[in-house]
């Protein structure tokens, strides 16, 4: 049964992202410490990437979330990634992973 659902799609982001970067800590941040922080911390050799998933491209953002993707992404890469999008962030860590 396939899991649906935003946190059935942060799930299986979580899997993917293991398999493709081997050795990636993958970290799920606490949303009651910092209100709006991306929900996934990706670190791999010496980069890393924040990623808030949501389960289609139409959902809501909550207050600060796109304060904080926007920040992120000036310092390393950070973005929304939902369904719609999912191979393009994939494959834009791809690129930032191993420059």
């Amino acid at each position: 049964m396939r899991e649906t659902g935003r946190d059935g799609f942060q799930s299986r982001l979580i899997k993917d992202i293991s398999k493709k970067f081997p050795g990636a800590i993958i970290m799920k941040n606490d949303p009651n410490y910092l209100q709006g922080v991306p929900d996934i911390l990706v670190l791999h050799r010496d980069k890393w990437a924040a990623l808030e998933a949501k389960k289609d491209k139409n959902a809501k953002h909550q207050p600060n979330q796109d304060y904080y993707v926007d920040e992120m992404n000036k310092m390393s890469y950070s973005a929304f990634v939902y369904p719609e999008n999912e191979k393009e962030v994939l494959n834009d860590l791809e690129k930032i992973f191993q420059s």
